[in-house]
């Protein structure tokens, strides 16, 4: 493979991993408390509408980062107060998260702008664009197309991989959220409010898909399109499972996701083909490889990792 290309599938690596890391993160606090997000993809797209269509109107794509953000958590309350409070099924609860994201963004789309499951499209002060860092021209051409010219959100999704070990591992807040999701009887026994603790790791969750859905359709996009997450909640989901819960594996198993992706559009942009019907099954293949590795991953490590103990398990108070 060309050096240059090479150089050009691992800058594409980070920018297509950023989303995907963002939810894997989510998942990891909220199935940390011992509740099974699969809502993730949902949480996602309705912040994607909600980031888009705030820039479109206010034109300061700040405050549609902060629309996402409020979006994406007001349907991970949702999900909390379903799992939590009501003690319903969390699947279920997960997969109509993701049925009333996907519909009311079009409704919502259908009704202001009458594009029928998209936004206009934003300029370019109404995008999260890539920043030039330091010697971004006097350095090297991997330093300018792997290091520098990200947005961001690039940089502070790569921040939150440490800041999540130290949270998880290195304070009380994140030793009790770990416990919660282990064995919630012991966390009430000593005095500590289960519903809080798996409350603050819904936020957090919807917090982080907030960001994600936001990167998606002010940053790696001009605008939000219909269903345009293509299911990266799942396979955030499956990249959780492989890394077993921890943050650095999942950093890993994100930038997996990310290079095979990459490199597909890579792929596809390079090859040239004499049958057009040759070059439609190659085309559905590259498109459907982070799918296939979705799968391979699944079959090859569900039955090996272990998930919190309490997971997808109400919790009632013993009175």
């Amino acid at each position: 493979m060309d050096l240059d290309i090479l150089i050009q599938i691992l800058g594409a690596t980070l920018r297509v991993a950023t989303p995907v890391l963002l939810a894997c993160l989510a998942g990891l606090y909220s199935e940390r408390s011992g509740i099974i997000d699969i809502g993730l993809d949902g949480k996602m797209l309705i912040a994607a509408f909600a980031s888009a269509a705030t820039a479109a109107i206010v034109g300061n794509v700040w405050v549609a980062l902060l629309a996402a953000v409020a979006a994406s958590s007001a349907l991970g309350f949702i999900h909390g107060f379903a799992s939590i409070s009501l003690r319903g099924n969390q699947l279920i609860s997960g997969a109509a998260i993701n049925m009333l994201a996907l519909g009311t963004a079009f409704l919502l789309s259908q009704t202001m702008f009458g594009t029928g499951g998209q936004t206009p499209g934003l300029s370019a002060d109404q995008r999260l664009l890539g920043i030039q860092l330091p010697f971004h021209s006097e350095l090297s051409t991997f330093y300018q197309q792997v290091i520098s010219g990200h947005s961001v959100i690039v940089y502070l999704t790569l921040l939150l991989v440490p800041l999540t070990w130290l949270i998880l591992y290195r304070t009380r807040y994140g030793l009790r959220l770990r416990a919660v999701g282990e064995a919630p009887n012991a966390v009430d026994t000593a005095g500590i409010s289960v519903s809080r603790l798996r409350y603050s790791a819904a936020l957090i969750a919807g917090v982080l898909c907030g960001v994600a859905g936001a990167y998606l359709a002010t940053a790696q996009a001009a605008g939000y399109t219909d269903g345009m997450t293509a299911n990266r909640g799942f396979i955030a989901l499956a990249a959780l499972i492989f890394a077993k819960w921890r943050p650095y594996p999942a950093l890993g198993a994100c930038l997996l996701f990310g290079f095979v992706e990459a490199a597909g559009y890579q792929l596809h942009g390079n090859l040239r083909f004499e049958s057009r019907e040759l070059a439609t099954v190659v085309e559905f293949l590259e498109s459907s490889l982070p799918y296939i590795l979705t799968v391979v991953i699944l079959a090859g490590f569900v039955g090996r990792a272990t998930p919190p103990a309490a997971g997808g398990i109400p919790y009632a108070k013993e009175r």
